[in-house]
This record gives structure tokens, C-alpha cells and sequence, in this order.
């Protein structure tokens, strides 16, 4: 049988804290980390062209064209062809106005970006864009 003392007042109970801290510190950083784009998104690594004067646009809804050093092209993340780029690019068209932004890599020829830019223009798209970063 337990012996009870008392003078002893009996234990109260705890809620320890510094462990439920370290987790949301950790779920914090993590979710920064996805917003912030460190962990890297799906798509093609371009390398932009640099310009001493880059201009900062005002665009509309708009659609990303990626285009790779190995003549890749992409629209918003999906592989297309020339010719697949253009009929998507006129679906989206009908959807509304659209601005299209070339992503191009610095290392890409001039002829695959005229040939992008063709494709662009067949669709019915006439607000195009270059990106670029600051020297």
C-alpha cells in the first residue's frame, strides 16, 4: 500500500511546448521554401538573354513559351510541336485575349526564335514579349 505524505502536493501535469514549437517551425519553413520557388519547378532550366535595359510590362492574362538550346518548346510547362503550339495557342485565344512571354534560353538560334514567333503569330497572337534579365 502507498504511503501519502502531507506535505507533499501531489504533481501537477505538463504541456511541453518547445517540441510543438520545432514542428511548426519546420512546417513555416518548408511552406516558404514551396512559395518562394526553391525547390525547383517542372519545366525546362533556361538561362535568360541579359539587357542593359529591360522593360518591366503590364500584361494581361498571359502564356509562357519556353523554348530550349536543343529546339524544346513549351507552353506553360507541356511539350509542343510547332505546329501543336499554334493550335493550342489559338485555344487560348478563344478563350479571350491573351499575351504570350517567350522564355527563351540565351543559347537558343535566332531561327528557332523567329520559328516560335511565326507559330505565335499564325495563331492570332499579337502581343509578344522577350524576357530577359538585368546585366
Amino acid at each position: 500500500m502507498l504511503a501519502w505524505n502531507e506535505d507533499e502536493t501531489p504533481k501537477k501535469a505538463r504541456i511541453e511546448i518547445i517540441p510543438m514549437i520545432d514542428v511548426m517551425m519546420f512546417l513555416l519553413v518548408f511552406f516558404v521554401l514551396i512559395s518562394l520557388n526553391v525547390i525547383p519547378a517542372l519545366g525546362i532550366k533556361t538561362t535568360l538573354p541579359g539587357s542593359a535595359q529591360p522593360d518591366k510590362l503590364q500584361v494581361r492574362k498571359h502564356a509562357v513559351v519556353t523554348i530550349a538550346p536543343q529546339g524544346q518548346v513549351q507552353l506553360d510547362g507541356t511539350d509542343y510541336s510547332l505546329a501543336g503550339l499554334s493550335s493550342a495557342l489559338k485555344q487560348l485565344k478563344a478563350s479571350g485575349d491573351v499575351d504570350v512571354v517567350i522564355n527563351s534560353d540565351k543559347d537558343v538560334s535566332v531561327q528557332q526564335l523567329v520559328d516560335v514567333m511565326d507559330s505565335i503569330k499564325s495563331s492570332g497572337i499579337t502581343a509578344i514579349a522577350i524576357s530577359s534579365k538585368k546585366k
